[in-house]
């Protein structure tokens, strides 16, 4: 199964995330199938490419609980 989910980058105590497609089994910074985005909690600027995410979604891709609340903040979810 495939898994939208968020993959860490940045220093100690300066998080920034890559969102990616990855299988269910990959390790959180493990090999990627695709980059979709970014997200830096710090300085709360995002950046999803809306195409790539909803070709995913809807070829079956499970977002995580996170990501699925910050595609919603994003307007390119709805529900």
């Amino acid at each position: 199964m495939l898994k939208l989910r968020l993959k860490r980058f940045g220093r100690k105590r300066q998080p920034s995330y890559r969102l990616v497609v990855v299988t269910a089994e990959t390790r959180r910074d493990g090999r990627t199938i695709d980059e979709v985005g970014f997200y830096s909690p710090i300085t709360k600027q995002s950046k999803f490419d809306a195409e790539k995410i909803t070709k995913w979604l809807d070829n079956g891709v499970q977002p995580t609980e996170t990501v699925v609340y910050l595609l919603k903040k994003a307007n390119i979810i709805q529900n």
